[in-house]
């Protein structure tokens, strides 16, 4: 078969099978030789992993993850593909093609399925539109995979690897946090696809942690609390989190056992601090242009606030989300 990242080669096997690339797929197929090998190195498979691929295209990642891997199982929603895999990925036999969307795939009985008694990791392209449902679906599911290595936008990218307190940092950010430890491997131009998009591409590998790095009573109410900090940036922490919890202002300003209460004493050098009880533990938030607060228990900060977190017995629950850091 000749080079599948020759664009004479892609456009000769999109005319014989009539195939058009599609936006709304989120189709930009690899034309640069190199990054294939790159990112299955990222990925650190072996002859004795398994591969979970989302969204081959022409195969382009796929045969090199075959070439490198046990076995290569790839997920693919367009039902105009097979027939050209069939070609490219002629006698290729530790690759398996499921037609299926990702997002409704039973994806743990297929892993246990094809994957029996082996280390499996997640790699993939990933189309850009639709990056953060996969990757919280496949960290959220808890699904038995030891990493995912994936191609997504800069721009993603950027927020699935963001670092405590920094710029990027989102409730993406901190979502993946709770679940795994994430690292920016490398970036890709645009002219490295075709057709090319018109932002840089970057490559994230999330190695999955053994458990989660806090330990909460009610995890919907964990991530309720953080979705609503993060909600609405422009907007205080107790607006923010009043509004996105659906809870009446007054209870953001006074003592409540179930919802937002204002700390008192406070406890922090702000009085204007929000404390928060949910799922459990209680958070605290402070305005950004205030002095650093007391380093007790679990500190964490968010994106242009404080998040102070106190130990009552179970790690606190909004932590992970705003970025742990715990205290030296």
């Amino acid at each position: 078969m000749p080079e599948l990242t020759d664009l004479s080669v892609i456009r000769t096997l999109c005319e014989k099978y009539d195939f058009a690339l599609s936006k709304g797929f989120g189709q930009n197929f690899i034309i640069n030789p190199g990054l294939p090998p790159k990112i299955v190195d990222a990925s650190g498979v072996d002859k004795t992993w398994g591969v979970l691929e989302i969204g081959p295209g022409i195969g382009v990642l796929t045969k090199e993850l075959a070439r490198r891997a046990a076995k290569v199982v790839s997920i693919e929603v367009d039902e105009r593909l097979p027939p050209l895999l069939a070609e490219t990925m002629a006698g290729v036999d530790n690759f398996k093609l499921v037609l299926q969307d990702v997002l409704k795939v039973d994806l743990r009985a297929l892993i246990e399925e094809e994957f029996p008694g082996m280390p499996v990791a997640v790699c993939a392209n990933l189309p850009y539109y639709i990056t953060s449902p996969i990757v919280m679906k496949l960290l959220g599911d808890r699904l038995p995979i030891r990493n995912l290595t994936v191609m997504v936008q800069k721009e993603a990218a950027d927020r699935l690897a963001a670092a405590p307190g920094t710029r990027a940092s989102s409730a993406i950010s901190c979502a993946v946090s709770y679940y795994a430890t994430s690292k920016l491997m490398f970036t890709a131009a645009p002219g490295s696809f075709y057709p090319a998009p018109k932002v840089t591409s970057a490559v994230v590998r999330m190695d999955i942690r053994t458990t989660p790095a806090v330990q909460v009573e009610d995890e919907d109410g964990y991530f309720a609390l953080i979705r609503a900090a993060f909600g609405q940036r422009r907007k205080t922490a107790a607006n923010a989190i009043a509004s996105g919890l659906g809870l009446p202002k007054d209870k953001s300003s006074r003592p409540s056992s179930g919802g937002l209460r204002r700390p008192h004493p406070p406890r922090g050098p702000d009085p204007r601090g929000l404390c928060c009880r949910t799922a459990g533990a209680e958070v605290r938030f402070y305005q950004n242009k205030t002095p650093r607060p007391p380093q007790s228990g679990t500190e964490l900060r968010g994106l242009g606030r404080y998040v102070e977190g106190m130990e009552d017995g179970t790690l606190l629950t909004s932590a992970v989300r705003c970025g742990l850091r715990r205290p030296r």
